[in-house]
């Protein structure tokens, strides 16, 4: 008897959930162009960033069989974003002079590794100095790799920046010479050989539907706001700046999460710290920041007493964001995304995945289509129903009374 109860609630369970496939769950889906591969990239569109979760956990891809069956490929995602790596090369100080044109500092590199950046630390905390990078193999015939490169350091109770890393293109040389262009000896603490290379991001630029500059009266603030046509991941930020004097303003970044009411009528963004910096007049005022979905963006120059700067444009950007899939059944398949209770699924792919070819074939989805979430005709009857209801209980009852009474005439 209890065999039959049981299977008479595997029965019922069956028929709550008959006819709601995995792909239901979802809010929306896309085709994916014909799978002739084992692997795919599959590039990530625009319009999907809107509607899915910020961690973006609820991506799915899913396949239909020629049998009718739901399958699920695995995929990795990959974000094309930059990849540095600084390998320290070992040097020697051989002495520090000095004459009215100013301090010399020669190096020697013992290696016949090529080196680009020179990182140096002084005892001094304010300064603004010119430099000239020199480079020789005998320290008879001296070579200028930079000249009047400029080295900063600011620290008041305002700010503490610091600039004073000499970067060149690759060069190898057994010795180094810096001249340090200042009537003041200064005093060296340390320093920092490397080979700094980079792999360049895979970036998009996002067109900017509104751009407003402010300089509000009495904050002594610029306020830059940035509205993007549709809410994407936004990993790099740009200011091009009109002034070419010399300029430092501590600079903010924060994007809009949602508003709330102030009073009947009037809503008030809220916004939430993307990331911080110094536009200044001596690096490239470019701020990089963990990649996160956005619409709206404001950004706050601290201009003290100084003039508001001249802003010619904002440029907004973000990595390329695109999935390796690995298909291993024929169907038809859609990617498939909106629920945002979904965990982030886990796949044997992220544990295992140097088998991932290099190059592969990259699909384009089609057009976002929404998916139709028809209550299941048998399901809903079981709990709003009362016929149903009642039914099942008295088939219950009856079952339950017929096991008590076999066990009556038993005793």
């Amino acid at each position: 008897m209890n065999i039959q109860i049981k299977n008479i609630v595997i029965l019922i369970l069956f028929i709550c959930l008959k006819g709601y496939s995995q792909m239901d769950q979802y809010a929306y889906k896309s085709i994916l162009p014909e799978i002739t591969d084992t692997w795919h990239a599959i590039s990530l569109p625009d319009e999907m960033f809107s509607n899915v979760s910020p961690n973006l956990s609820d991506i799915r891809i899913f396949g239909i069989t020629n049998k009718k069956d739901t399958i699920e490929a695995p995929y990795l995602l990959r974000l094309k974003a930059e990849k540095k790596t600084f390998n320290k090369i070992p040097f020697t100080i051989l002495n520090t002079s000095y004459n009215e044109k100013g301090t010399y500092i020669t190096m020697e590199i013992p290696t016949k590794q090529a080196i680009n950046q020179i990182h140096l630390d002084f005892e001094q905390s304010n300064f603004d100095w010119l430099i000239t990078l020199e480079g020789t193999q005998d320290r008879k015939e001296w070579y200028t790799i930079k000249e009047d490169y400029r080295i900063l350091s600011i620290k008041n109770e305002l700010t503490d920046y610091q600039f004073t890393t000499i970067r060149f293109p690759n060069t190898q040389y057994h010795y180094f010479r810096i001249l340090i262009k200042d009537t003041k000896k200064p005093v060296l603490q340390s320093a920092n050989v490397t080979r700094y290379e980079v792999k360049e991001a895979n970036y998009k630029e996002y067109d900017i539907e509104r751009l407003n500059i402010q300089n509000p009266k009495g904050i002594k603030k610029t306020i830059i706001d940035v509205n993007l046509k549709t809410p994407v991941p936004v990993s790099y930020i740009g200011v091009e700046v009109q002034e070419t004097f010399d300029y430092y303003r501590p600079i903010s970044i924060r994007y809009m999460v949602d508003s709330i009411q102030i009073q009947q009528g009037s809503w008030k963004p809220r916004y939430k710290e993307l990331g911080s910096g110094v536009l200044n007049s001596i690096e490239g005022n470019i701020f990089t920041n963990t990649s996160t979905i956005a619409q709206k963006f404001r950004l706050e120059i601290d201009n003290h007493d100084n003039q508001p700067l001249k802003i010619n444009k904002v440029i907004v950007k973000g990595y390329q964001h695109e999935l390796v899939a690995r298909f291993t059944n024929p169907g038809t398949y859609y990617l498939v995304y909106g629920n945002d209770k979904m965990r982030k699924p886990s796949y044997d792919l992220n544990y295992v995945s140097a088998n991932i070819p290099e190059e592969m074939t990259t699909l384009i989805p089609e057009a976002r289509q929404t998916i139709d979430h028809e209550e299941p005709i048998v399901a809903e009857p079981l709990f709003t129903n009362k016929i149903w209801l009642w039914g099942i209980m008295s088939i219950v009852i009856l079952l339950l009374g017929g096991f008590t009474l076999s066990m009556m005439k038993k005793k």
